[in-house]
């Protein structure tokens, strides 16, 4: 049994945490960008490179679990239809997607965008193009749905009736 990923000094390098992290929200964002997104940013690229495909696209169901009140006992949900795929780069690089739904290309465009952002002079041009305008958009849907929410908000209260 391998114990070096165990042991906090044969961890990696130091940023590793943060590239995790900052791959981990590349992959959010990607799950949640509309095929046009996609799409347009692929299209915009002067240097498509050559890919091969390891997995898919494919499209499948996966069983979505709740808990009431975020710490009670897991149930079973529903089932939701999820759509994959993964690929490889020319130069090694391996990008994957996973996608609600049933749209093969979105999910097969977001892994060759995942494996294209591991390189550092495409991942600048990938945030500035499609990451940052998708996080803004996404934030500002979220922030009309809040409002939206908000104006509906009904104070309930009880009154004395003076009796005692």
């Amino acid at each position: 049994m391998n114990t070096a990923f165990a042991d906090p000094d044969h961890a990696g390098p130091p940023d590793a945490g943060e590239e995790k992290a900052r791959r981990k929200r590349d992959l959010d964002l990607l799950a949640r960008a509309s095929r046009a997104e996609l799409e347009d940013l692929w299209n915009g690229l002067d240097d498509k490179p050559a890919h091969q495909r390891l997995r898919g696209p494919e499209t499948g169901l996966v069983m979505v679990r709740g808990r009431i009140g975020g710490g009670g006992s897991p149930f079973n949900l529903g089932e939701a239809t999820v759509s994959r795929a993964s690929v490889r780069l020319a130069d090694g690089a391996v990008g994957h997607a996973y996608r609600l739904g049933t749209d093969r290309r979105a999910a097969e465009l977001a892994a060759l965008i995942d494996a294209l952002a591991q390189d550092a002079g495409r991942r600048a041009v990938i945030a500035d193009r499609l990451l940052a305008p998708l996080a803004e958009r996404l934030a500002a849907e979220a922030a009309a749905r809040a409002a939206e929410t908000a104006a509906t908000k009904v104070d309930f209260f009880t009154m004395v009736r003076g009796e005692d």
